[in-house]
């Protein structure tokens, strides 16, 4: 299969995106999050096609991005209050929420479950062909399964060019990691995966503490122990480099740092943002460009922590080797 590059600015390109989808067909598709590979949410044989394309276990189970809040009574029942408080503050934007699905939905859609994630993205070529075309589509990130979540057009095509049928290039993604995801299927309502909207803010919103567990057993996409990985070793190292290993005559590595880094010749340095947002945004990238430089191993000096910096640690967390 020849996979087509297709222009976010070209209204020819994102109609014969549209048309590839109404057909079956698996999409690349950008978000504010990171790229989705999308396929009609309302075929189940298309949404079985990104588990194919992926190598993702079938049970594994998706989130479904809508074009307006109003759609999320053709896919959740019931829908409690504190959904449309948190989409009529979030949406469009970078939050999933976990509601229970409708009896209608395909299982798999939701990995067999009873639940469903359903979102609004903010990336507007996405949500204009969603709108204009009355399109919902399932859209997990759009890499092979446990590998780094892309942020381009052109990590799409080197993970998983031939296997689809296209990809939809709007330029780099605002965030930079997926988004968050919240259960309202039962109190205290939780965060079940760290993103850009934190726990803080959907508590003030709702008026209630919404937890922010680090450990639970509730199944959502991403939460696998091992997982957003380079192909290259990845290995955190301490925030001021004072762990460092010694110049190896035969070894090269990567360092992403924060400030001033050593200069050495078994290593290449590449400064990282000091804000949570940039890091975030920036995170998946700078990995993708490490990963190409033929080095033996990656080294990332350990972030911030604090709520901010969540996500970030989350996705670390199941990327270091």
């Amino acid at each position: 299969m020849k996979t087509q590059l297709l222009s976010a600015q070209c209204s020819t390109d994102l109609t014969q995106a549209a048309e590839l989808l109404k057909a079956g067909e698996q999409v690349a598709v950008p978000t504010e999050t990171v790229y989705g590979l999308a396929a009609d949410a309302s075929n189940p044989d298309a949404v079985a096609g990104i588990f194919t394309a992926k190598g993702r276990p079938a049970n594994h189970p998706l989130i479904v991005h809508l074009g307006d809040v109003a759609s999320i009574t053709e896919w959740a029942t019931p829908i409690p209050d504190e959904a449309y408080k948190l989409a009529n503050a979030f949406w469009p934007g970078p939050m999933t929420l976990l509601l229970p699905r409708a009896e209608h939905i395909s299982p798999v859609v939701t990995g067999g479950l009873d639940t469903i994630g359903l979102r609004v993205p903010a990336q507007p070529v996405l949500l204009d062909l969603l709108a204009t075309h009355q399109l919902a589509v399932a859209a997990p990130s759009a890499n092979p399964y446990k590998k780094l979540s892309p942020t381009t057009a052109e990590q799409v095509m080197h993970g998983l060019g031939g296997k689809i049928a296209a990809v939809i290039d709007g330029g780099p993604c605002q965030h930079g990691l997926e988004s968050t995801i919240v259960d309202l299927t039962k109190r205290p309502f939780r965060v079940l995966r760290a993103g850009p909207i934190t726990a803080s803010e959907l508590s003030a919103v709702l008026g209630e503490t919404v937890d922010a567990p680090e450990q639970h057993d509730t199944v959502v996409p991403g939460n696998v122990g091992s997982h957003y990985q380079p192909n290259t070793r990845l290995q955190m190292v301490a925030a001021d480099l004072s762990d460092l290993s010694a110049p190896h005559p035969e070894k090269r590595a990567a360092l992403l740092h924060f400030g001033d880094a050593p200069t050495r010749d078994d290593l290449v340095c590449i400064a990282m943002p000091d804000d949570a947002a940039r890091y975030g945004q920036a995170l998946y990238h700078q990995l993708a460009q490490a990963d190409q430089l033929g080095v033996d191993e990656i080294w990332l000096a350990q972030p911030p922590h604090g709520e901010a910096w969540l996500a970030v640690h989350d996705r670390l967390r199941r990327a270091v080797s």
